[in-house]
């Protein structure tokens, strides 16, 4: 099986996904992952990369390898997924087990982490990242 390539940061944006986005294909692609991700009876592979990724090359902002929503677009998601990758403690371009990227999330990322991890994200202020995490910590999976 083809590993699922997904950002460093969006590890954390499929547990609080509730279909807001960029644009319908994007919302569409998203809920295609998150759904995914949120199947309790599958296990994959995902490969964690700090670049454009699955849900980006459906987003209306993307370049050809880099975020262009604004000048400073790209700079931000980068350090985000940085951020994300070292708080769990794994490694760029890896490839890991869906299972084991949510328990490492669950166990190390609390809900007030992400003003840290997440800081200046536009999606930060609608609480639904926080109550994802929160969810995820609890053993409770969101379903579409």
């Amino acid at each position: 099986m083809k590993p699922l390539r997904l950002r460093g940061h969006h590890l954390l944006c499929i547990h609080g996904f509730r279909g807001m986005g960029y644009s319908p294909s994007f919302v569409e692609k998203m809920w295609e992952i998150v759904n995914d991700v949120r199947d309790e009876e599958k296990d994959m592979p995902i490969q964690v990369v700090v670049a454009l990724d699955e849900a980006c090359f459906s987003c209306p902002h993307h370049g050809e390898s880099t975020c262009q929503a604004d000048p400073n677009s790209n700079e931000h998601v980068v350090s985000m997924d940085r951020k994300v990758i070292a708080h769990l403690g794994i490694e760029e371009n890896e490839i890991y087990l869906k299972s084991e990227l949510l328990r490492l999330t669950a166990r190390k990322v609390r809900p007030d982490d992400l003003h840290h991890l997440c800081a200046n994200c536009s999606w930060l202020p609608y609480g639904v990242c926080k109550e994802g995490i929160a969810n995820l910590r609890a053993g409770n999976v969101q379903q579409k």
